[in-house]
């Protein structure tokens, strides 16, 4: 069973908002056995519309649209529909005494235009919107099932959770796509997939692997399309555990799982506390440990010591040492990590310092130059990371080599990454 997603609207064609929708809308349709083949954004242009719709009906069986069904002008996909499937357009009662009960109480009137959004095509199923005045719709032609939704987030949301979901099921006899997703970190993209080769290679022919990197970790994810899903999900059970066999370093969890997480519960486990120092990262770091649930168990204090004189300040770094090698050094990094360490009275201490850019790079330390150090009760480890040319990418990578580290320094291992 074959899918297309088209979101409508000159909105999201030139970068104003971002489509969230199509996202939405795969996963609950990826989630009954319907695989998305495309995902199309068009603007609200009706020979546009009728174009990419008059495709849909010919390759698809599902084709759901989103978009341009307010209503001013601009909104026309309701009114291209009807014209597609020859339809006229008749008043709906229901969908009118809704939309004014839902004005009124907002205190707008129930105008000529918003009498429009009753105006629906006579072809149609109406999907009642109770969350706003724009209704969907639900056509069909030659065994082909076109929804059109309103673009509205959260409207959008409960159409396809509430009307969409149940009418398709229904409809069509659907079999299972099965997804996971293992997290690993540690060895890099091309470092990982040589490692896992042999094991890639003996995969069955209906499991498919992708490799999906993120800053810090690479996720692996197994799919199965139009199988038997409890079957399915068992193999790849056995196929993910054959594969931590090969990595049981690297394993991280999965779905979404996070290194973070990993050390949280370490930590916890074992009654370790922890402190971190941060200088290019900016906080960064302790944000992604405090945004977890039970971390007041085990950390103790967080420093942003983004100037020299609060590394030597705050943190006890010799300025002699900041002077002779500069902030962003070996040296300077294994001494923040040790004065947080000493300041938060925590077992563990975590501290970075680095270029995160635009500027400041120079030929012997270049833009995304970071010295990540950890200190610990039987010593102190320090590397440096380039993590790229971006700010923000660089921060993320920086971040994540971070708590990898610690991770390493708290199982006695070394990273490969």
């Amino acid at each position: 069973m074959k899918a297309t997603i088209i979101t409508i609207g000159d909105e999201i064609l030139i970068g104003q908002i971002v489509d969230t929708n199509s996202v939405s809308i795969a996963k609950h349709l990826n989630s009954a056995g319907i695989v998305v083949r495309e995902k199309i954004s068009i603007g609200d242009d009706r020979e546009q519309i009728q174009q990419c719709v008059g495709r849909a009906l010919e390759q698809f069986e599902v084709t759901v649209i989103t978009g341009g069904l307010g209503p001013t002008k601009d909104d026309i996909t309701k009114k291209t529909l009807a014209e597609m499937f020859h339809s006229g357009m008749h008043y709906d009662q229901t969908v009118a005494d809704h939309v004014e009960r839902m004005l009124t109480a907002r205190g707008i009137d129930f105008n000529e235009l918003n009498r429009s959004q009753a105006l629906v095509p006579d072809c149609c199923t109406v999907l009642f919107n109770a969350h706003g005045t724009a209704p969907g719709m639900w056509f069909e032609r030659d065994g082909h099932v076109v929804v059109s939704l309103p673009g509205v987030p959260f409207e959008m949301e409960h159409l396809m959770q509430d009307e969409v979901m149940p009418r398709l099921k229904a409809r069509f006899s659907l079999r299972q796509i099965v997804h996971r997703t293992m997290i690993t970190a540690g060895l890099a993209e091309s470092m990982l997939a040589k490692r896992i080769e042999s094991w890639e290679n003996a995969l069955p022919p209906y499991l498919k692997l992708a490799y999906l990197p993120n800053p810090g970790a690479v996720r692996l994810r197994l799919s199965a399309y139009e199988v038997e899903g409890e079957s399915v999900a068992r193999e790849i059970d056995r196929q993910f555990e054959k594969l931590r066999q090969l990595i049981p370093h690297n394993v991280i969890g999965f779905e979404t799982a996070s290194m973070q997480e990993l050390v949280h519960g370490i930590l916890t486990e074992r009654h370790l506390t922890l402190a971190t120092a941060e200088s290019c990262t900016g906080g960064t770091i302790a944000s992604r440990f405090t945004a977890l649930p039970g971390a007041s168990a085990y950390f103790h204090c967080g420093v942003v010591s983004y100037s020299n004189e609060a590394k030597v300040d705050v943190l006890g770094v010799r300025a002699e040492d900041i002077a002779r090698y500069g902030a962003v050094s070996e040296q300077v990094a294994r001494q923040m990590a040790e004065g947080a360490r000493r300041a938060g009275h925590a077992d563990y201490a975590v501290a970075t310092t680095g270029i995160a850019g635009p500027t400041g790079g120079s030929a012997e330390k270049p833009v995304g130059t970071v010295w990540i150090a950890v200190a610990t009760p039987t010593g102190t480890r320090a590397v440096v990371k380039q993590c790229g040319t971006d700010r923000g990418q660089i921060i993320d990578r920086a971040s994540a080599f971070a708590i990898s580290l610690l991770r390493d320094a708290l199982d006695g291992a070394t990273t490969e990454q």
